[in-house]
């Protein structure tokens, strides 16, 4: 099995260091970055895509708990708080944290040990519930109604809405579907900068060619447009066929890009001619748009419960109607593909 990759934050660079030196006698963990800020700590993110992350809360430029808020709910990292004080315990905790570990008052070699002992512990501990969390679970009956009819490839667009979670969720939808498959619209919700690397990462492991949205792109089969961090991605068509607007704007449903804004063009645009999928995410971002498509005679599906990182976007899909199929994640890419012809 590979090791546990591990990020360590904290504004203390002898803290860190020390700290990281211990934990890497575990023939388990292997520290792969450190960070001193918060600032820093996004970008060791994107570089080295951790599997952990252990944080201070007292940092310059932005506190942990802020940057866990600002985090999670965009890119989903089992986080363990590292502070001095227990005061900050239950803020970290709401904010997210899977686990809050206090720092040791002496740092002699003795307690450092000890204490890096219990992060070890944490770490293997988080990992391991992200883990199963993430992994396919065994569904024993699942009917699965069909959209009676099928779609054609070549003019058909597919549609995501991702959040919490997503970044992971979608990797696991797109790469399983085959290179020919239709043009695919994306709003994972993420900040600027992060969708560009991301598209690029999905492109080197996914069989559909992947890149970040710009103003204009033409939409073609066998291409994934993931929408640009602060810019809303909308499907428009013309005399010569589909395309994208992806501009800045307001917040719609709390987020830019809005999976609501991107479903609702779709349904506005493609009508019955598209297929929506609402994954993992918190909050209800996508209920509407999806309803919406759904209402155009587009065939819709949300993932279910057992394998959502957050059952909240989907969800809400479900309540108001908008959902037509509901399925585990490993699920989802074979009923796509039994959609289309």
């Amino acid at each position: 099995m590979r090791k546990i990759r591990l990020l360590v934050v904290d504004d203390s660079i002898l803290f860190r260091e020390v700290l990281s030196r211990f934990i890497r006698q575990d023939a388990e963990i292997d520290v792969v970055g450190t960070a001193g800020d918060p600032y820093n700590a996004r970008d060791m993110i994107l570089k080295y895509e951790p599997d952990v992350m252990t944080l201070d809360i007292e940092m310059p430029r932005m506190n942990g708990v802020a940057f866990l808020k600002k985090l999670l709910p965009q890119y989903y990292l089992p986080t363990i708080v590292v502070s001095s004080s227990l005061e900050q315990k239950q803020a970290s905790l709401d904010a997210g944290a899977v686990d809050f570990i206090q720092k040791p008052l002496a740092r002699t070699s003795a307690e450092m040990q000890v204490f890096a002992a219990d992060i070890c512990r944490a770490v293997k501990s988080a990992f391991s519930a992200h883990s199963s969390g993430q992994a396919g679970v065994t569904v024993t009956h699942m009917e699965i109604p069909q959209s009676g009819r099928k779609f054609r490839k070549a003019d058909t667009v597919l549609a995501f809405g991702a959040s919490t979670g997503g970044t992971e969720a979608l990797e696991q939808v797109i790469k399983n579907l085959p290179a020919d498959s239709p043009a695919t619209l994306v709003v994972q919700h993420m900040p600027a900068g992060f969708t560009k690397l991301y598209s690029d990462r999905l492109n080197k492991s996914c069989p559909m060619e992947v890149k970040e949205a710009e103003d204009g792109d033409r939409l073609r089969r066998g291409l994934v447009i993931i929408g640009a961090g602060e810019n809303h991605l909308r499907l428009c068509r013309d005399a010569r066929g589909y395309y994208v607007s992806s501009k800045p704007g307001e917040k719609v449903s709390g987020h830019c890009p809005s999976v609501d804004v991107l479903f609702t063009s779709v349904a506005q645009t493609a009508k019955s001619n598209a297929i929506g999928v609402i994954l993992t995410g918190m909050g209800r971002d996508g209920a509407d748009g999806m309803l919406k498509m759904h209402d155009a005679g587009a065939f819709t599906i949300g993932q279910d419960k057992q394998t959502s990182v957050v059952y909240g976007m989907p969800m809400e899909a479900y309540k108001i109607g908008a959902v037509q199929v509901q399925a585990p994640l490993y699920k989802i890419a074979d009923i796509i593909q039994g959609q289309l012809i």
